[in-house]
């Protein structure tokens, strides 16, 4: 796949995280081949683009993480978008909901200082949409990360190639939806769909234009 790429996870009834930004329920449907599955297609990006927020979290996260999805994260280049031009500083409910699940598994963390790609990321001000036009004009296939808001203004920019969802086995029924800034019906085609034994579904989208996908299990 080249192109814009929107990976995230959402909960049954399409939420991308809790009110407040809790995303402490996607760690407990995590299995080993949905690692798997999910560090391969990290690994496929020519560059990880996300907004200030996430930004701000993976850069406090990755350069010291042991998980097999730090390498990727790590080694390949960043992209940054910012109206303001510089990193959000604080501490998210999400970076708390990830640090606390690394303390009960009892991950370890390794010493690594900031790595070269954290540092040197690109960062985009200016009009979303000439943002990613670039992007997409100068990188094979462009990796972004929500954040809710972020993901929302992906959507509503009609730029997006390729949905990465995994739809994790919880609804929340409360919290930020991806969707909510379409201004019409976004038809979708599903092009591929694998069902884990956590029950995690993770699924590949594309907008909508002939055919029909196909869908296996490895349960």
């Amino acid at each position: 796949m080249t192109g814009l790429v929107l990976k995230m996870s959402v909960s049954l009834d399409g939420f991308v995280c809790g009110p407040n930004g809790e995303i402490d329920w996607i760690f407990e449907s995590f299995d080993p081949d949905f690692t798997v599955w999910l560090a391969e297609r990290l690994g496929r990006a020519d560059v990880h683009i996300m907004g200030r927020r996430t930004f701000a979290d993976m850069a406090a996260w990755w350069p010291t993480s042991t998980e097999v999805f730090a390498a990727p994260m790590n080694a390949i280049p960043k992209a940054l978008f910012s109206r303001r031009g510089d990193v959000f500083e604080g501490t998210t409910a999400a970076l708390r909901d990830a640090a606390a699940h690394r303390d009960r598994k009892g991950d370890s963390v390794s010493s690594t200082s900031l790595s070269e790609s954290w540092q040197s990321a690109e960062v985009i001000q200016g009009d979303l949409v000439e943002g990613l036009a670039s992007l997409k004009a100068r990188y094979g296939t462009v990796l972004a990360h929500g954040g809710a808001t972020f993901g929302q203004s992906l959507v509503a920019s009609g730029m997006i190639d390729e949905y990465w969802l995994a739809v994790h086995p919880v609804a929340l029924g409360r919290g930020q939806p991806l969707f909510v800034t379409l201004p019409t019906a976004l038809p979708l085609r599903l092009c591929d769909a694998e069902v884990f034994p956590s029950g995690v579904i993770a699924k590949i989208l594309r907008p909508a234009t002939e055919g029909v996908g196909r869908a296996r299990s490895i349960l």
